[in-house]
């Protein structure tokens, strides 16, 4: 799904993976949206995510998440 942003950019909903998040991304978890603001590699190709807000996360290989990205037009 693809929907139009502020700006011209496009909000699009993408499956995120440790080797797929990047930074920008807005991540839903427990209810509240965290925006992604640096990523650290991890041994055994995991991710650290850290988050605007200061939390960390985890993820492995085979986590999963849902996540909104914004795409600029050119």
């Amino acid at each position: 799904m693809r929907e139009r942003a502020p700006g011209g950019a496009l909000a699009s909903n993408v499956e995120v993976t440790a080797a797929t998040a990047q930074r920008g991304d807005i991540i839903q978890l427990g209810g509240h949206a965290y925006r992604v603001k640096d990523l650290f590699q991890l041994p055994q190709a995991a991710k650290q995510v850290v988050f605007e807000s200061g939390e960390l996360l985890t993820i492995h290989t085979r986590t999963r998440l849902v996540a909104v990205r914004m795409v600029r037009r050119r």
